[in-house]
């Protein structure tokens, strides 16, 4: 009797520790299925800004480039260097801020002020650029730029480009029927999309 009774106590305690170990597997796989949901849902965001910072970047640097060589756009290609360095990812901002980019500053500075007729007028804009990432102030490199303010100032920026080479097109239409139109006004649609993108993340 005293065999059957322990059997049948073992028995019981078994289908608790089991029915114990299954509510908390059961308790894993909804806190992994709710974590990797959560997961999912910030980094396909965060991958997604950062993507069209990246996008952004380099659109505004191919409209330098562009205003540099024999594709002239109608734009003021100097608000280009606030935009950039707003919306420059964080990687690059940092390199070039650091020893790199005082490098290239300092010989900017000299070639301008003692070889002036051998500095060329394409490098004025690159070279101002470098600078402003190179000597902006904390507020501007560390605040301003991880903030609403910035992302509103590249909208700003963004939309008034692309107004102005619409004007200066003739229309929308124009914009992408004038030689080199499509390159270019697909550029400055791309400074759009990042501070909206940005602005719908966050």
């Amino acid at each position: 009797m005293g065999r059957i009774l322990q059997q049948y106590v073992d028995i019981k305690r078994d289908t608790v520790v089991a029915s114990l170990i299954d509510s908390d597997l059961n308790e894993l796989k909804l806190a992994a299925g709710k974590f990797l949901h959560d997961a999912t849902v910030v980094g396909g965001k965060a991958i997604g800004a950062s993507f069209f910072k990246w996008l952004s970047s380099f659109a505004a640097i191919y409209l330098l480039i562009l205003d540099s060589t024999n594709w002239r756009t109608n734009i003021l290609t100097a608000l280009l260097v606030p935009y950039i360095f707003f919306s420059f990812p964080d990687s690059l901002f940092y390199f070039l801020r650091g020893e790199v980019g005082e490098w290239i500053a300092f010989v900017t500075v000299v070639l301008r002020l003692f070889f002036p007729r051998h500095f060329p007028d394409w490098l004025e804009i690159p070279g101002s650029m470098i600078l402003i990432l190179t000597v902006a102030p904390e507020l501007f490199a560390h605040k301003l730029r991880n903030n609403w303010v910035g992302l509103a100032i590249d909208l700003f920026i963004g939309c008034y480009l692309l107004q102005e080479h619409i004007r200066a097109s003739g229309g929308f239409k124009n914009s992408f029927t004038q030689k080199h139109g499509i390159s270019n006004t697909l550029g400055i649609l791309l400074l759009i999309v990042y501070p909206i993108c940005a602005f719908i993340i966050h």
